[in-house]
């Protein structure tokens, strides 16, 4: 199994495994994924942009995602792990709120430059990133959101359990482009496969997005 150096090295791997797909834009999910996907991006010689979404935790374990909300405000849910649960949407009303504010703030920090690329998304090819899928939840929520404006999505991660590529892949659909470079047996936290793991600041994706 493959431990990454850091996302940098990751996107620089994931990039050469990305040489000769057609796309137009590519799109990381702030904050990790966009240091991955600006290696990706420059590889590529690709614009580079963010498509937002945010985790929607387990009240009392907020690393648990039972789903997350998109640019739009809709939100996927982990249908299985709510009814395990015995949650029900509007029981996490304020925590969609909570992550829904987070999404704007990130949204107004990070884009105000770039927001051109929300009314463009139509009938173009886009590869979307984040430095690793444990559950899915985010990744399959932005997934949404782009096929919903209209986009076509290549899947380019470093590494993903086998349920988030699963559930991930389906919604895709089976034509789809997908390449991830690890799907490891055993799957505890993202971070356990880099051995640079360190938070990505608000300042550090600005800078990258130039």
């Amino acid at each position: 199994m493959k431990i990454f150096k850091n996302r940098k090295a990751a996107g620089k791997i994931l990039a050469e495994r990305l040489t000769g797909i057609k796309a137009d834009l590519v799109l990381g999910i702030p904050r990790g994924g966009v240091v991955v996907a600006s290696e990706v991006a420059k590889k590529l010689d690709l614009p580079l942009d963010i498509v937002v979404t945010r985790k929607i935790g387990a009240p009392g374990q907020p690393e648990l995602a039972l789903g997350a909300v998109d640019p739009d405000g809709e939100v996927t849910w982990e249908e299985s792990l709510m009814e395990e649960l015995s949650l029900e949407a509007g029981d996490l009303r304020d925590e969609v709120r909570k992550q829904w504010k987070e999404l704007k703030r990130r949204e107004d920090l990070y884009a105000t430059h770039k927001r051109s690329h929300l009314v463009k998304l139509k009938g173009k090819s886009v590869i979307l990133t984040d430095d690793g899928m444990a559950t899915g939840s985010t990744v399959l929520a932005a997934v949404r959101y782009l096929k919903r404006h209209g986009a076509a999505v290549t899947l380019a991660i470093p590494v993903a359990s086998k349920d988030a590529i699963n559930k991930v892949q389906s919604e895709l659909g089976q034509s789809a482009k997908s390449i991830v470079l690890e799907i490891p047996e055993q799957f505890r936290a993202v971070g356990q496969f880099y051995q640079e793991f360190e938070p990505v600041t608000d300042e550090e994706v600005v800078q990258l997005l130039g």
